[in-house]
């Protein structure tokens, strides 16, 4: 079994046996500690709710899966915009930057339910809201990588004869990708969190709605369901946003098994 095989497994087994003894002492407490069910579900109730309730999520899960995409999308393009100028005009970054720091100390909960009053209970002000709580991450990363590239690069760059959107291009840009992802990693979860959070206050469909109504109802098996099955989209989002990073920047790939043969 060679090391790349051993490695693989080990990443796979330990998160797995860990999972699994969650599950079991999760069972064990509902089982043996008499705990009542509408407090705190076993794994066997959240799996019996949710193969009742399944189709019912996923048709909720896919309003929200929109809704956090569209936010997503919109997000990344606003964050990009706002790097480029601001890396390029330091008197805009100097007035932007605290501003958008402060943007982010204001709680989301306290700004969904004015986006609702504003903008109505359609979809519309779910997306603003998730694309004001992407676009901080992705700005400040890529900001970050713009601002964090070598000088002597540049200069050479500069004396063959490069403008500066060639420097953006072959310079800049690849050396902020590793930030890009890195924060991309943070706004998948940020945003579905944000989406979930902003169909509580208001809306008819969506992951979030169907939460609201099983709290109303008690039912706590399918409100632990649909936590595990956000949770789910989650990581998997993440798992995805790893896998593009790993397709987009071979080099880093390459750079990592270098360093891992020495």
């Amino acid at each position: 079994m060679n090391a790349k095989l051993r490695s693989t497994i080990s990443k796979i087994a330990f998160p797995a046996a860990a999972l699994l003894l969650l599950i079991l002492l999760w069972q064990g407490i509902c089982t043996f500690g008499r705990v009542p069910k509408y407090m705190l579900p076993s794994p066997a109730d959240v799996w019996a709710a949710f193969q009742k309730d399944w189709q019912l999520m996923f048709s909720h899960a896919r309003v929200t899966l929109t809704e956090m995409f569209i936010g997503l999308f919109i997000g990344i393009a606003v964050g990009f915009l706002f790097a480029v100028i601001m890396d390029r005009f330091s008197v805009v970054n100097k007035m932007l930057y605290p501003l958008i720091v402060v943007s982010q100390t204001i709680p989301t909960i306290a700004i969904a339910p004015l986006l609702v009053i504003w903008m109505g209970y359609q979809m519309l002000p779910k997306i603003v809201l998730i694309v004001l709580v992407v676009f901080f991450p992705i700005t400040i990363s890529l900001l970050e990588g713009f601002s964090s590239v070598d000088a002597d690069t540049v200069n050479l760059m500069r004396s063959m004869g490069a403008g500066r959107l060639q420097i953006f291009r072959y310079v800049k840009l690849p050396n902020s990708l590793g930030h890009f992802f890195s924060s991309l990693k943070i706004s998948v979860s940020y945003a579905v969190v944000s989406a979930v959070v902003s169909e509580w206050i208001g809306g008819t469909e969506g992951l979030g709605c169907y939460m609201t109504r099983v709290r109303k109802s008690f039912s706590s098996d399918k409100m632990f369901a649909v936590i595990i099955l956000i949770s789910v989209i989650s990581l998997v989002l993440i798992w995805l946003t790893s896998a593009l990073q790993r397709a987009c920047m071979p080099w880093d790939k390459i750079h990592l098994r270098r360093s891992q043969k020495i």
